[in-house]
Protein backbone atom coordinates (compact mmCIF):
# COMPACT_ATOMS: atom_id res chain seq x y z
CA UNK A 1 0.00 0.00 0.00
CA UNK A 2 1.50 2.79 -1.40
CA UNK A 3 -0.12 7.10 0.08
CA UNK A 4 0.04 8.62 -3.16
CA UNK A 5 -0.27 12.88 -2.87
CA UNK A 6 -0.85 15.15 -5.96
CA UNK A 7 2.91 15.16 -6.64
CA UNK A 8 3.22 11.25 -6.62
CA UNK A 9 0.09 10.64 -8.50
CA UNK A 10 1.92 10.06 -12.40
CA UNK A 11 4.97 8.04 -10.77
CA UNK A 12 3.36 5.71 -8.42
CA UNK A 13 -0.20 5.09 -10.26
CA UNK A 14 -0.20 5.98 -13.81
CA UNK A 15 3.67 5.01 -14.57
CA UNK A 16 3.50 2.06 -11.97
CA UNK A 17 0.33 0.82 -14.22
CA UNK A 18 1.92 0.34 -16.69
CA UNK A 19 3.52 -2.70 -15.02
CA UNK A 20 0.49 -3.66 -12.21
CA UNK A 21 -3.15 -2.66 -12.03
CA UNK A 22 -3.16 -0.24 -9.07
CA UNK A 23 -6.28 0.17 -7.28
CA UNK A 24 -6.68 4.33 -6.42
CA UNK A 25 -8.81 4.16 -2.85
CA UNK A 26 -9.72 8.44 -2.79
CA UNK A 27 -11.08 8.56 1.39
CA UNK A 28 -10.98 11.23 3.55
CA UNK A 29 -10.16 10.88 7.69
CA UNK A 30 -13.41 11.87 8.42
CA UNK A 31 -15.61 9.60 6.28
CA UNK A 32 -17.24 6.58 7.73
CA UNK A 33 -17.74 4.39 4.83
CA UNK A 34 -13.91 5.11 4.08
CA UNK A 35 -12.59 3.91 7.13
CA UNK A 36 -14.81 0.66 6.88
CA UNK A 37 -13.57 0.21 3.14
CA UNK A 38 -9.90 1.41 3.86
CA UNK A 39 -8.95 -2.11 5.46
CA UNK A 40 -10.82 -4.53 2.92
CA UNK A 41 -9.55 -3.10 0.04
CA UNK A 42 -5.63 -3.37 1.92
CA UNK A 43 -6.32 -7.07 3.37
CA UNK A 44 -8.15 -8.20 -0.51
CA UNK A 45 -5.30 -6.47 -2.72
CA UNK A 46 -2.63 -7.84 -0.33
CA UNK A 47 -3.80 -11.51 -0.98
CA UNK A 48 -2.73 -10.51 -4.75
CA UNK A 49 1.18 -10.88 -3.72
CA UNK A 50 1.77 -8.02 -6.03
CA UNK A 51 0.20 -8.78 -9.17
CA UNK A 52 -2.28 -5.86 -7.70
CA UNK A 53 -1.13 -2.80 -6.05
CA UNK A 54 -2.90 -0.30 -3.84
CA UNK A 55 -2.49 3.67 -4.00
CA UNK A 56 -4.44 5.69 -1.41
CA UNK A 57 -5.42 8.92 -1.66
CA UNK A 58 -6.33 11.69 0.71
CA UNK A 59 -8.77 13.72 -0.94
CA UNK A 60 -8.32 16.92 1.09
CA UNK A 61 -4.78 16.90 1.23
CA UNK A 62 -4.97 15.83 -2.61
CA UNK A 63 -7.53 17.79 -4.15
CA UNK A 64 -5.58 17.81 -8.24
CA UNK A 65 -6.27 14.35 -7.96
CA UNK A 66 -9.97 14.16 -6.89
CA UNK A 67 -10.77 17.01 -9.54
CA UNK A 68 -9.10 15.21 -11.81
CA UNK A 69 -11.76 12.12 -11.22
CA UNK A 70 -14.09 14.04 -11.11
CA UNK A 71 -15.07 12.96 -7.33
CA UNK A 72 -18.17 14.15 -5.98
CA UNK A 73 -18.84 10.98 -3.84
CA UNK A 74 -16.07 8.87 -0.90
CA UNK A 75 -14.92 6.32 -1.08
CA UNK A 76 -14.07 6.57 -4.88
CA UNK A 77 -12.46 3.41 -6.01
CA UNK A 78 -10.81 2.97 -9.51
CA UNK A 79 -8.85 0.38 -11.36
CA UNK A 80 -5.63 1.76 -13.06
CA UNK A 81 -3.70 -0.87 -15.97
CA UNK A 82 -2.35 0.43 -18.84
CA UNK A 83 -2.64 3.99 -17.49
CA UNK A 84 -6.22 4.60 -18.30
CA UNK A 85 -9.04 3.27 -15.79
CA UNK A 86 -10.54 -0.22 -16.51
CA UNK A 87 -13.21 -0.04 -14.10
CA UNK A 88 -14.38 1.70 -10.97
CA UNK A 89 -16.81 1.92 -7.87
CA UNK A 90 -18.08 4.74 -5.17
CA UNK A 91 -19.33 3.87 -1.61
CA UNK A 92 -17.83 0.89 0.15
CA UNK A 93 -18.49 -2.68 -0.46
CA UNK A 94 -19.10 -5.84 1.65
CA UNK A 95 -16.00 -7.63 1.32
CA UNK A 96 -17.00 -10.73 -0.81
CA UNK A 97 -17.55 -8.11 -3.76
CA UNK A 98 -14.72 -6.19 -3.25
CA UNK A 99 -12.46 -9.08 -3.87
CA UNK A 100 -14.45 -9.95 -6.72
CA UNK A 101 -13.76 -6.90 -7.83
CA UNK A 102 -10.10 -6.91 -7.72
CA UNK A 103 -9.95 -10.65 -8.62
CA UNK A 104 -10.99 -9.63 -12.06
CA UNK A 105 -7.52 -7.16 -12.22
CA UNK A 106 -5.51 -9.40 -11.13
CA UNK A 107 -3.53 -11.14 -13.49
CA UNK A 108 -3.83 -14.62 -13.12
CA UNK A 109 -0.79 -17.58 -12.91
CA UNK A 110 -0.10 -18.58 -16.31
CA UNK A 111 0.95 -22.74 -16.19
CA UNK A 112 4.44 -21.33 -17.42
CA UNK A 113 5.00 -19.11 -14.12
CA UNK A 114 3.53 -22.34 -12.42
CA UNK A 115 6.00 -24.99 -14.04
CA UNK A 116 8.66 -21.18 -13.30
CA UNK A 117 7.56 -21.71 -9.55
CA UNK A 118 8.84 -25.30 -9.44
CA UNK A 119 12.19 -24.52 -10.12
CA UNK A 120 13.70 -27.92 -11.23
CA UNK A 121 15.35 -28.09 -14.57
CA UNK A 122 12.28 -30.34 -16.22
CA UNK A 123 9.73 -27.69 -15.34
CA UNK A 124 12.03 -25.26 -16.41
CA UNK A 125 12.75 -26.56 -19.88
CA UNK A 126 8.85 -27.28 -20.24
CA UNK A 127 8.02 -23.69 -19.31
CA UNK A 128 10.65 -22.57 -22.15
CA UNK A 129 8.91 -24.62 -24.59
CA UNK A 130 5.81 -23.28 -23.81
CA UNK A 131 7.02 -19.86 -23.77
CA UNK A 132 11.03 -19.57 -25.16
CA UNK A 133 11.18 -15.51 -24.05
CA UNK A 134 9.90 -16.15 -20.36
CA UNK A 135 12.47 -14.15 -18.57
CA UNK A 136 12.11 -15.59 -15.48
CA UNK A 137 12.54 -19.00 -17.00
CA UNK A 138 15.25 -18.15 -18.84
CA UNK A 139 17.38 -16.63 -15.73
CA UNK A 140 16.51 -19.52 -13.64
CA UNK A 141 16.92 -22.49 -15.88
CA UNK A 142 20.30 -20.06 -17.05
CA UNK A 143 21.51 -20.01 -13.38
CA UNK A 144 20.85 -23.20 -12.51
CA UNK A 145 23.00 -24.59 -15.47
CA UNK A 146 25.63 -23.18 -13.82
CA UNK A 147 25.08 -24.22 -10.45
CA UNK A 148 25.76 -27.33 -12.25
CA UNK A 149 28.92 -26.05 -14.69
CA UNK A 150 27.38 -25.56 -18.16
CA UNK A 151 27.49 -22.07 -18.26
CA UNK A 152 28.04 -22.32 -22.08
CA UNK A 153 24.39 -23.15 -22.62
CA UNK A 154 23.34 -20.59 -19.54
CA UNK A 155 24.67 -18.28 -22.67
CA UNK A 156 22.86 -19.41 -25.36
CA UNK A 157 20.02 -19.04 -22.69
CA UNK A 158 20.10 -15.72 -22.00
CA UNK A 159 21.29 -14.51 -25.26
CA UNK A 160 17.21 -14.66 -25.59
CA UNK A 161 16.40 -12.41 -23.09
CA UNK A 162 16.81 -8.45 -25.11
CA UNK A 163 19.54 -6.07 -23.55
CA UNK A 164 17.64 -3.45 -21.29
CA UNK A 165 19.41 0.13 -20.38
Amino acid sequence: MLDVTDATFERDVIQRSHEVPVVVDLWAAWCGPCRTLGPILETVIAETEGRVELAKVDVDANPMVSNAFGVQSIPAVYAISEGKVVDSFVGALPEHRVREWVARLAPSTSEVDLLVEQGDEASLRKALELEPDHVGAVVALAELLVSKGSAEEALGLLARIPETA
